[in-house]
Order: structure tokens, then C-alpha cells, then sequence
């Protein structure tokens, strides 16, 4: 699936043709700085009916969120410089209980996933708009 956004109020369109899609419970997000992994995610939860205050998880790594469906962990590994430290937090603890992790910057941790069903969004800012891959 493609999609290209032109404004803030578009990310509301993406979130409503992803989810229908989500089929697994891990999301990697991908995209430059600035490009709106985290203003998705706060589109994402509010549609999968949270009402809890969503931020980047930058400084804290992971934060967590609640939906009637069940528990959303929110990762950032841009800090982290190796796999061992994507362990000392426990990564594999919460992906085995949440109803969805989304993991921003998730190649320090890309290859661990092999063999488990996930799903992938990349986000690129092109300076005029958001062009948006999802699978």
C-alpha cells in the first residue's frame, strides 16, 4: 500500500486504511528524523481508542499505552548501538504481551525478527509532502 499526505489532518486517512491491515502485533516504523513516525502513532492510538497522552519515546526507549484492546508499547531505538542493549530492556517481554508494539527505528533489531510476522511503514519526507509504504 502506498500513500501520499500533504497535511497533518491526512494522517488521520492513513491511519483508518492501515488499520484493517494490521494482522500482527508488531509494527516497524521507518523514516528520517522528522518524518512522522511519532505524529502517526498519535493518530494510531487515538483511533485504536486511547485516551492517554502520546509522545516520543526518544529518552525513555519504550512507553506504554492503553486501548480497549489491550496494551500498546511504543519503541524508540535510535540511541540504542547494539542488540544486546535492545535486550536490557526487556524487548522480548513486551512483544510477547501487547496487543501491538510499534518499534521506531527498528534496525539495530531488523534481523532478531526473522521468522516472526510483522508489518513494515516506511515514512519519507520529500520536503513537500509524506510518501508512506505500508506491507
Amino acid at each position: 500500500m502506498e500513500i501520499t499526505i500533504n497535511k497533518l489532518e491526512d494522517w488521520q486517512d492513513v491511519v483508518e486504511q492501515i488499520i484493517p491491515h494490521l494482522k500482527h502485533n508488531i509494527l516497524l516504523l521507518k523514516g528520517n528524523l522528522g518524518a512522522g513516525k511519532t505524529t502517526f502513532t498519535q493518530f494510531l492510538l487515538k483511533d485504536l481508542g486511547s485516551a492517554d497522552e502520546v509522545n516520543s519515546p526518544t529518552y525513555s526507549i519504550v512507553n506504554e499505552y492503553n486501548t480497549p484492546k489491550g496494551k500498546v508499547y511504543h519503541f524508540d531505538l535510535y540511541r540504542l548501538k547494539n542488540l544486546e542493549e535492545v535486550y536490557d530492556i526487556g524487548i522480548e517481554e513486551y512483544l510477547d504481551n501487547a496487543f501491538l508494539c510499534i518499534i521506531e527505528w527498528p534496525e539495530v533489531y531488523e534481523e532478531e525478527l526473522y521468522g516472526l510476522e510483522y508489518h513494515m511503514m516506511s515514512i519519507t519526507n520529500t520536503g513537500e509532502n509524506r510518501e508512506i509504504t505500508f506491507d
